[in-house]
């Protein structure tokens, strides 16, 4: 979860801003106790953007849904699954830990240890765990979101991320089964996988992060890529300390990882760890064993995975249930053009209440229309401004 708290990000990726805690001096806590019940849990799950999220109900109060974030060092929980489950837990008295985002920002969230976690037929004794209010993911996504569970939770247990089933499975680090696929040995000594991909004829380092919600994210420094286009000024991107200003643009070579190809990836800069994020994992099957620092892709296709033109309508928006308030408008635009503002509240997009717009029916709106039509609200009137949706990165 290299990004932990994001902004409503309509017009390009959400990046979900991670929690990394500091400092980095101790490997991140384990689960007391996993115990699976079955040889093999499977979850059903979810891809929202490109978010994979599983369900679970073990009480009165659930059904709870949780985002599986491998990038994150740390689970982080609701205010309410660490008052009903924590241990001891009381939010006034609660330890503090510093953490930050990968924007390097830094703010203290309360820590705690839930005495259970049930995943289906798979039980987590002893989670220790972060707390943080995740309404903003739950608006986004249209989902109520009861955690991120970071990579350290899977410790002691085989974790499939099967995207194009959409399930994920869970075994015994021992268990017999062969997985198939390409496997890459990755570096966990932040209690994260990192490992080496190629980048035209360059080797180059990343984080398998599926709690981001981009295709690549990369660092340039001292890496001399080029691009076919870009970079330029794209959404806005909240993180736990504040909005960043995304930059986005097009490789002009191809990303090789595990043997597939990635033909000219779109991808953002960032000042910390590149990663390969939800946009490109989706496209496999994923399992990281992290007994044997291993973590195998599999897909029924080795050809090249294509990344199509980024489209937007050249805004950002936070969400609540009554509007969205526009968080950022791409300069040169045509919703620049148009006049819209940052802090214009949006209610209805072409005629509908922005209640019944959630993520995925409004990426498709804007992958295929030509144009939307953004009703504002400047006091007791609504204007109605129609902005034509364009390729951000071609």
């Amino acid at each position: 979860m290299r990004r932990l708290l994001p902004l409503f990000v309509v017009c390009a990726a959400l990046l979900l801003q991670s929690c990394s805690v500091l400092p980095f001096r101790r490997r991140p806590p384990q689960p007391g106790r996993t115990t699976l019940e079955k040889p093999v849990v499977t979850l059903p799950a979810q891809v929202i953007g490109n978010f994979i999220i599983v369900e679970a109900t073990w009480d009165r109060h659930g059904p709870y849904h949780f985002v599986v974030d491998t990038g994150s060092a740390s689970t982080l929980v609701t205010p309410a699954l660490a008052r009903r489950y924590g241990r001891g837990y009381s939010p006034t008295d609660a330890p503090r830990v510093r953490v930050a985002s990968a924007e390097g920002d830094i703010t203290e969230l309360p820590a705690a240890t839930l005495r259970r976690f049930d995943l289906g037929d798979a039980r987590f004794d002893d989670v220790p765990v972060l707390v943080y209010d995740c309404a903003a993911l739950s608006a986004h996504l249209g989902l109520r979101i009861d955690g991120i569970l970071g990579f350290p939770l899977f410790a002691h247990a085989r974790l499939t991320l099967d995207y194009p089933h959409d399930r994920v499975l869970l075994q015994s680090p021992e268990a017999a089964t062969s997985i198939a696929g390409t496997a890459v040995p990755f570096d966990d000594a932040n209690r994260t996988p990192v490992i080496h991909v190629r980048l035209g004829d360059r080797s180059m380092v990343v984080l398998l992060d599926s709690g981001s919600d981009s295709t690549f994210s990369v660092n340039p420094v001292g890496l001399d890529a080029r691009f076919l286009s870009g970079p330029r000024p794209g959404a806005t991107v909240g993180t736990i300390g504040g909005d960043h200003p995304q930059q986005i643009g097009r490789l002009a070579e191809d990303l090789g990882i595990a043997g597939y190809t990635v033909p000219r990836p779109v991808v953002d800069l960032t000042d910390e760890l590149s990663a390969v994020g939800g946009g490109i994992l989706k496209y496999f099957t994923v399992t990281f064993d992290a007994t044997n620092d291993r973590v195998t892709f599999f897909r029924d296709s080795h050809g090249p995975i294509l990344m199509p033109a980024r489209r937007s309508a050249g805004l950002s928006f936070s969400k609540t249930p009554a509007y969205w308030r526009v968080a950022s408008v791409i300069p040169q635009s045509p919703a620049d053009a148009a006049g819209i503002q940052f802090g214009d509240l949006v209610t209805r997009i072409n005629g509908e209440p922005v209640a019944r717009w959630n993520l995925t029916r409004y990426e498709q709106l804007v992958a295929t229309a030509d144009d939307v039509a953004f009703t504002l609200l400047f006091g007791t009137t609504e204007v109605v401004k129609t902005v034509k949706v364009f390729d951000l990165v071609p």
